[in-house]
Formats: C-alpha cells, structure tokens, sequence
C-alpha cells in the first residue's frame, strides 16, 4: 500500500522506515533519554503523535516497560507497519489525525512527536487537542527542524500561553550545526 503524501522510495512504510531506520538512531536515541529522564511513574501513558513506522514508541517501552506507550499516524500503511514491526504488543498504535485524536481529555502524561509536525496541515488544531490529552501537568515535546517550528511555536503560545512554551536546540551527535530544536510546552 502506497502512502499518499509521500513518494519514491518513502512511497510505503516499509520503504520509509527502510531509509530512516539507521538515520534517525541519534534523535531516536536522544528522545528515549529525554523520557529516561522525565519523572513519570509506573502506567503514566504516553503519547508518539505522528508516530511514522513505530520505531520511536518501540525504543521507549523497550527502555521504559512500565510506561503505557501509544503511537498515533494518520497513515494506516504506517500504523500498520508499525504494528508488524511490534510482534511483542508493547505499543498500541492508532490511525489517527493528531487534530482530532480519539482519546479522552487529560489521558497522557507526556506526549512526543519527532520530525512530523512539518506535515502537519492544521498545526493550531493539532497543539489545541494535544493540550486537551495531555493530564494537568502533562508536557508536549515537539522535537524537528528548527525552521519548521515557528508555526507550531506561534500556536503553542496561543494555546499553552507565552510563559508555558520553551524552545531549545537539540544536539545529535556530531554534527557540528543544530539543525533541530525540540519545543516545550506544559499543561
């Protein structure tokens, strides 16, 4: 099954995830200590929005196996893909546009997304049912290319408030200029 939006050989998921397994290991890697590292207790749940292939939700249940770890991709080819990808059942992956996600209020504790939000059509109706998911206290980290989160950064203010939202640049590796930042935001 072909995706829609993407092409040539990011034209399926399977050929996405072929191309962008080994590439993204250093973000991947980067996220998964971001989690490591964040206080959450045993079932506090969460949320990969824009999950792609599933590996990113993966490598977190695999550090964090107490956590209760979804992944949300408007792509079914990608859910999918990921739910193969997952013979273990650790991760619920769900089709899902992250404007409209079928979750109750105030259900994760953390929600991620890494290098989705610049597909995003409806960015300001992504970030406001991203705050209405999030549990009070919950954080939302958008981790992408810097210039690709103005736009969500404008509506993370408008939606979490100028002083709940934080921007910062992300180093992977040794790539000597920081192309990434990961934007902050609590409920």
């Amino acid at each position: 099954m072909r995706t829609a939006h993407m092409f040539g050989p990011f034209g399926t998921a399977a050929g996405y995830d072929r191309l962008t397994h080994k590439r993204l290991r250093g973000l991947r890697g980067r996220i998964v200590a971001d989690v490591a590292a964040a206080e959450l207790g045993a079932g506090d749940r969460v949320l990969d929005a824009g999950t792609g292939p599933g590996r990113l939700p993966l490598a977190i249940a695999e550090s964090r196996p107490e956590l209760a770890v979804e992944g949300v991709d408007l792509s079914a080819d990608m859910i999918d893909h990921a739910r193969h990808t997952d013979s273990a059942g650790r991760v619920t992956f769900t089709v899902a546009d992250v404007a409209d996600m079928p979750f109750p209020d105030a259900t994760f504790a953390l929600v991620v997304s890494s290098l989705s939000q610049h597909h995003w059509t409806d960015v300001e109706g992504a970030l406001r049912d991203l705050r209405r998911v999030l549990r009070p206290g919950g954080r939302l980290w958008i981790y992408d290319v810097r210039f690709a989160l103005k736009r969500a950064e404008r509506a993370a203010r408008e939606t979490f408030g100028p002083t709940a939202v934080e921007r910062a640049p992300v180093r992977i590796g040794r790539f000597p200029v920081r192309l990434m930042a990961r934007l902050t935001a609590q409920a």
